[in-house]
This record gives C-alpha cells, sequence and structure tokens, in this order.
C-alpha cells in the first residue's frame, strides 16, 4: 500500500509539472474551427468522458446508455458510435456538438463495433444472441440481423469493405459475411476461443488471436481457406497490425510477451519480454514504434521496431488497458481502467536539460471502469464566428 501511494503522489506530483510546462510553453497554433478529442467509455458511470486534446483538459461528460464498451470513430462524418452493452444499443455522438442524437437498438449482448472505411456501415457482434446487426450509418437504422456462430466477440469489415470478419467464441469459429449481400459465406473452424482480429490492408488475409490454445489463425479471405494456426505465447489477446500490413503484433497476456508475425510468410519470427500481463498494443504511423499497456505492472512499455527493442517503461495509473494517439503521435493516451483516469505521455526531441524522449504530461480523471478511447480530429463544418 505505501509503494502504490508513493507512486500516486510521484505521479501526481510529475502530472503537475507537466501540465505547468503545458501552460508555459507555445502550444501548436490550431486554427479556430480546428477540433481534436478523445472519447472515454466509462463502464460503471454509463457515461462517456470528452477530452480536449488542444488543451488536455475535460471537455464534457455525455450520458449513454446501460455499461458501455466498444467505441468507435466515423472516418467520413463528425459522429461516434458507442456500444451499451446492458441497453442493447448503439448511441450516437454528433461530435461538433458533443451530444447523443440518435440511438440504435441492437441484439444482445453487443460489447464492440466497427465502422466500413466509406462511413456509411457499422457492424456489432451481438454476443448473447449468436447474430451481427448491420447498421446504415446514413439512416441510423438497422439493415439487418445475420445468424453467426454462438458467442461471437468482434465483428470486423475488411479495408475493401466487402468482407466482415466475425470471430465465434463458443463453437471456435469464424464467419466470414459477404457485406454486399448480408449473408454468410463462410465458417472456418479454426483455434480455442477466437476473439480479437486483424485484417491486411490489402484485404487479402485476416488473423485471428486464440487465447485458449496460445494461437493465431491466418485465413485467406479470397478463398475463404485457413491458412495457418501460428503458435505464439499463452492467452493471446490483442493484434496490433503495422500501417503497410507487414508484421503483427501478438500481446500475450499470459506470458508477459510480444509475439512478431511476418503476415506474407505466416511465421513466427519472434517474441520478446514486454512487461506483466501486457493487454493492448499501438504502432505508430511510421512504424517505428510500439506501444504497450501492462496491465499487471501499471506501465507502460515503449519498443524500438526498427531497432528489436524495449527501449523504455514509463509509470502510469492503475490497470491500464486502452491507449490512443493524438493525430500527431506526439502525445500517448493511456486508459488507466482501475484508478479511472486517462495518462497523457509526452514524446518530444530530447535535449540536454531534458535527456529523456518520454515524459508524463498530466493525468485526466474520467468515470469509473473506462475501458475504451477513440481520437476523433476534424474541422467545423460551419465557421466560427
Amino acid at each position: 500500500m505505501r509503494k502504490f501511494l508513493l507512486l500516486v503522489v510521484t505521479l501526481l506530483i510529475v502530472g503537475g509539472l507537466g501540465w505547468w510546462y503545458l501552460r508555459e510553453r507555445q502550444l501548436p497554433a490550431y486554427g479556430p474551427a480546428y477540433r481534436e478529442y478523445a472519447y472515454v467509455t466509462n463502464g460503471k458511470s454509463n457515461t462517456v468522458s470528452v477530452i480536449d486534446l488542444r488543451t488536455f483538459q475535460p471537455a464534457k461528460t455525455i450520458r449513454v446508455g446501460s455499461e458501455p464498451t466498444g467505441i468507435a470513430a466515423n472516418s467520413k462524418k463528425n459522429e461516434i458510435y458507442v456500444v451499451n452493452t446492458q441497453s442493447n444499443s448503439i448511441s450516437v455522438i454528433d461530435a461538433e456538438r458533443n451530444e447523443v442524437v440518435a440511438t440504435i437498438g441492437v441484439h444482445a449482448g453487443p460489447y464492440f463495433i466497427d465502422v466500413s472505411g466509406d462511413g456509411k456501415r457499422a457492424y456489432v457482434a451481438n454476443s448473447k444472441s449468436a447474430n451481427v446487426s448491420v447498421l446504415d450509418l446514413d439512416k441510423r437504422l438497422v439493415l439487418g440481423n445475420i445468424r453467426v456462430g454462438p458467442a461471437p466477440g468482434l465483428a470486423q469489415v475488411s479495408p475493401d469493405g466487402f468482407t466482415v470478419v466475425v470471430s465465434n467464441r463458443g463453437n471456435h469459429t469464424v464467419s466470414l459475411i459477404d457485406a454486399a449481400q448480408l449473408k454468410v459465406r463462410s465458417t472456418i473452424p479454426v483455434c480455442q476461443e477466437p476473439e480479437d482480429i486483424a485484417i491486411l490492408p490489402d484485404s487479402s488475409k485476416a488473423f485471428v488471436a486464440c487465447a485458449g490454445t496460445a494461437q493465431v489463425a491466418s485465413i485467406d479471405l479470397k478463398t475463404d481457406k485457413l491458412l495457418a494456426l501460428l503458435d505464439v505465447g499463452k492467452t493471446p489477446v490483442d493484434l496490433a497490425l503495422k500501417p503497410d500490413g507487414g508484421e503483427l503484433v501478438v500481446t500475450n497476456f499470459d506470458a508477459d510477451n510480444i509475439s512478431i508475425i511476418e503476415t506474407s510468410t505466416n511465421e513466427v519470427g519472434g517474441s520478446y519480454l514486454i512487461g506483466t500481463h501486457p493487454a493492448r498494443g499501438l504502432v505508430t504511423s511510421d512504424s517505428s514504434r510500439l506501444y504497450v499497456s501492462n496491465f499487471g505492472s501499471n506501465t507502460i512499455a515503449v519498443y524500438d521496431i526498427d531497432i528489436g527493442k524495449l527501449i523504455a517503461t514509463l509509470p502510469v495509473g492503475s490497470r491500464p488497458d486502452g491507449l490512443a494517439l493524438s493525430r500527431s503521435e506526439n502525445y500517448l493516451l493511456v486508459l488507466d481502467s482501475q484508478s479511472g483516469d486517462v495518462t497523457v505521455i509526452q514524446k518530444r526531441t530530447p535535449t540536454k536539460l531534458e535527456p529523456s524522449e518520454y515524459s508524463l504530461l498530466t493525468m485526466i480523471p474520467v468515470g469509473v471502469q473506462p475501458n475504451n478511447i477513440v481520437v476523433k480530429s476534424f474541422v467545423l463544418a460551419k465557421p466560427v464566428p
């Protein structure tokens, strides 16, 4: 307990110094119509916290449905979608006003939502109904509910929009949905307890993490065939793809390591110790850095992908989980699920006075049991007076 209190005091002091530094230095010159927000789902508060990333201050708390979990941003319009697991619904947030403007009912037990690249559709796996709800985001209604396997965990749409990949935890299969015809075209047996999904940028392959067998399944989306079952560490829970799709980082929760898969050859290139109970991974847009939240040690691991080495371990709040980057990628946002806050870590150019590349900027309180985070940046459609 004494060590924990000391860590909290240290974080508050450093966070306060970081906020003073933020106030004193010159902020980037944002235009008056520019907005950049982080949205955090608070599972036990039934709210979404909005953080203004221009000032790193809380902007608003939005009441949504019961037990919000998954969240996604629309890349084509200024909307945010929140999955309300206990309410069996989706809240639509207008990002310009930060208000709920619609609620769409789905079936039982939704947890996650994925939005198509054209911004017109969303897909929600309903874990207690063994189906996937397909949403028309322009009309804000359900186009259809497609029967899949039992206890589907995720439904993820391919970048080309043609295929929806669904991980069915209840019978250890993957359903492939034809997005044009809104029906299952294939059901593929894979490995035990499939859940997280990663699809290559060219939509040629999908990778599915199976927590029950310490494996990742590789599936050819052109032929609908299982290509390989790749052995990784114990309890793979998260897949982070490099932007070019060449490598896939697997976060192995109970092995305290990551595995790196060469996606073209379906080979595990290596495994590297990363921290205690790593939960999520996030790769920067230039593929130079991997950030991993260590749920069991209250730290963030910084892994240099180019040299293949862990270069920093940074203390954060209690039980770090979800990760997001600001648009500039100079700020890493860490969701601390137990302490109910977001830790902001700044990446900067080292100097003689400040030789560290990373520093704790501030900690922002959110709600109870935050579980997911997404960032949305945009320019207001109407000019600011």
